[in-house]
């Protein structure tokens, strides 16, 4: 298998990783395909919601 450059460097995944912090969201996942498209997902948690808690994230859109 030939050696090839990469699609997406360190350096751009910290880019992105810090760019979606300072944002204000809490995670962030990329992915990168073949062909060259790279897709990033964020997203924050809800804050204050312990994990013993009977509340969803879902309570608050569906009323």
């Amino acid at each position: 298998m030939a050696n090839r450059a990469a699609l997406i460097t360190q350096a751009d995944a910290t880019r992105l990783f810090k760019a979606a912090k300072l944002a204000g969201y809490d995670r962030a996942k990329f992915v990168s395909y073949p062909d060259g498209r790279v897709e990033v997902q964020v997203e924050t948690t809800r804050r204050g919601a312990q994990s013993g808690d009977d509340a969803s994230e879902w309570d608050d859109v569906l009323s």
